[in-house]
């Protein structure tokens, strides 16, 4: 049984270690069709989604992501990769280096919040070589990897929620 997306945005942590239980291909393929769904500019779609299930390819992913424990534990690890150009060829400079970010950032959300949605844990890892993640995947050129995704059960972490400042700070509304 799948959340409300209310209850899976407040509910919704960072999780960095995993039960070794694995995740259905299944489950997988439900949370990468929610990375689908996102929206992108001019309806582009301009990412690829790489579901990583092989240890010694999440053993490189950890070592190019300064050695993250996280990728080498969870069951499966989703690399979210851009596709520049795709959306260059429509948007010029601005589709290659905002708009595409900007949709395969839309994606990766997807993706954390059906996880939370499905009672998995996940968390959006941005810090890592880019080059070393591609070679890990051996991307087709143009492919930008840009988050990195483990994903798996719990193994018992509950991060207290964040403090998050209050709305009138961060909302403006103009009447």
């Amino acid at each position: 049984m799948t959340k409300d997306v209310m209850d899976a945005i407040r509910e919704r942590r960072s999780i960095r270690h995993f039960a070794p239980d694995s995740v259905d291909e299944f489950t997988v393929g439900r949370i990468l069709e929610a990375g689908a769904s996102a929206p992108s500019a001019g309806n582009i779609q301009p990412w690829t989604f790489y579901a990583v299930f092989r240890q010694d390819i999440k053993d490189r992913l950890s070592k190019a992501a300064y050695a993250q424990e996280s990728l080498i534990s969870a069951p499966v690890v989703i690399v979210v990769c851009a596709l520049p150009e795709d959306t260059a060829a429509r948007y010029g400079e601005r589709g290659r280096s905002l708009y595409c970010l900007q949709d395969t950032a839309a994606a990766t959300q997807n993706i954390l919040l059906a996880a939370e949605a499905f009672g998995l844990g996940s968390c959006w890892v941005g810090a890592f070589e880019e080059t070393a993640v591609a070679a890990a995947l051996g991307c087709a050129r143009g492919e930008r990897p840009v988050a990195l995704v483990p994903l798996g059960f719990s193994a018992g972490e509950k991060p207290q929620p964040p403090a998050r400042y209050d709305l009138s700070r961060t909302v403006k509304i103009l009447h």
